[in-house]
């Protein structure tokens, strides 16, 4: 067999890596043809057009990162699809499930359509769209969900813009009564965030998490999960930022799946706001250490499920106007590897298991089409690495539109080398090597005819 894989002549031959696959790490060469990974193995002697020595790198299958917001349309000052997909591929992600709170609100087949348009062979990386799920669309959403281009229904059960808050069980359980594939949730007690609202202190973010409680997360989430399983239906708990919620979920797996974030596994309170301010502030908020630990247990005891950035960017004058008026969000899509790289090596998690919250996991949860391996037929989306890279993350480093990032000045080791996307090297050594040549993603759920 290795005697006929080196009569072929490939595309890309990647030589001398450590590959981290479903048979877990082991040093192999990699070939890629017609953007599928087409053979690896030992393959030295096989001719291709293009020849990369990695020796003393690593190669993960593409990291995909199920929750940014790139704020196109209507909110392009301060990011849009290009510069998002760019700080992407700049952090070694190779595909990105879009948010919808933008504006218009992606709530249509037409607002979809659009999205998909401008993004195609625009993005640096692969993508599909969330379709926000609200009153107004319930009759729409079997339709909705499996349109092109499409990650699924996301529903705003805590605050949001235009329509597309969803805070009464109601038209809850009407959304998920219409629903087939996994829908993602933002959970956070829209009526206790308003009778608590008292608690903000004008000019201080620390009260922050005060106001938006672990209560608030937690009522969120089990309303919607009992109403999941009273209706059988599956459900994605976005960006877990509370102890309770975990061990809570811990019981709830069959129906329920779980996001955690870098910023919630590497900043806490009251040390973040003390240090950064308003550029702390996220939705739900950062907070103690107490939290921050069971987050690390439920990543360790398996209950966790993907990691997603919640990239989600303002610009500085956004960030400092004077508390609560100031904007929650901040990046994380560009900084999501080289963050989850450093736990890693610090020991907070196995190379292997970060594999599985950054690819396997989005792969299986959303039933994504040829994605999330690195497995001969599959998509030839890479995460190249080098695991022993001591950088130090900086505003400059940063691609996106916003120009900040919460960990300026932190210091890591591991660190994105290259990113390739369906077989198109789109990042080496810190540089894009191209134009955009992003394509939609596609579901195994809502395969389209050929």
């Amino acid at each position: 067999m290795t005697e006929v894989l080196h009569k072929r002549a490939y595309d890309t031959l990647l030589l001398g890596a450590e590959i981290v696959n479903q048979n877990g790490r082991a040093m192999a060469d990699l070939a890629i043809s017609g953007g599928k990974i087409a053979a690896i193995g030992a393959l030295s002697g096989a001719k291709a057009a293009d020849v990369i020595d990695c020796k003393g790198l690593t190669i993960l299958p593409g990291v995909i990162d199920t929750q940014v917001h790139f704020r196109e349309p209507g909110l392009t000052h301060k990011e849009d699809l290009e510069t998002g997909s760019r700080a992407a591929v700049m952090g070694g992600v190779t595909a990105v499930f879009e948010m919808p709170n933008t504006n218009p609100n992606t709530t249509s087949a037409e607002a979809l359509a659009a999205k998909v348009a401008i993004a195609h062979h625009r993005m640096h990386c692969d993508f599909a769209f969330f379709v926000g799920g609200t009153a107004e669309n319930i009759e729409e959403i079997p339709m909705l969900e499996k349109l092109p281009g499409a990650a699924g229904i996301k529903v705003f059960i805590g605050s949001s813009t235009g329509n597309l808050l969803v805070e009464d069980d109601e038209n809850l359980a009407k959304i998920l009564k219409k629903i087939t594939r996994r829908a993602s949730f933002h959970c956070e007690d829209e009526a206790r965030l308003r009778a608590r609202m008292d608690l903000r202190v004008p000019g201080d973010p620390r009260s922050h998490p005060v106001w938006r409680d672990e209560t608030a997360a937690l009522l969120a989430t089990q309303r919607l999960v009992t109403l999941a399983r009273k209706l059988g239906k599956r459900v994605h708990v976005l960006h877990l930022s509370t102890g309770e919620e975990m061990e809570w979920l811990a019981d709830h797996k069959d129906v329920a799946s779980v996001e955690v974030t870098p910023h919630h596994l590497t900043l806490h309170a009251p040390d973040c706001y003390e240090r950064l301010g308003t550029y702390a502030q996220m939705n739900p908020p950062v907070r103690g250490i107490e939290h921050q630990n069971k987050l690390w247990w439920g990543i360790n005891q398996g209950i966790a499920d993907i990691l997603g950035s919640d990239h989600a960017p303002h610009t500085h004058e956004e960030k400092h106007h004077t508390y609560p008026a100031s904007h929650s969000g901040m990046t994380g899509v560009q900084t999501l590897v080289p963050t989850m790289l450093n736990h890693v090596n610090a020991g907070r998690l196995t190379l292997e298991r970060f594999v599985d919250l950054s690819s396997a996991g989005p792969a299986r949860l959303f039933n994504i089409a040829s994605k999330g391996r690195i497995a001969v037929g599959y998509d030839a989306d890479l995460t190249v690495v080098d695991m022993k890279r001591r950088e130090t993350i900086t505003n400059k480093w940063i691609a996106s539109k916003c120009g900040w990032t919460p960990y300026d000045g932190m210091a890591v080791t591991g660190w994105p080398v290259g990113t390739y996307s369906r077989g198109h090297r789109v990042m080496w050594q810190g540089e894009l090597t191209g134009p955009g040549k992003g394509e939609a993603v596609r579901f195994g759920d809502a395969l389209q005819p050929a």
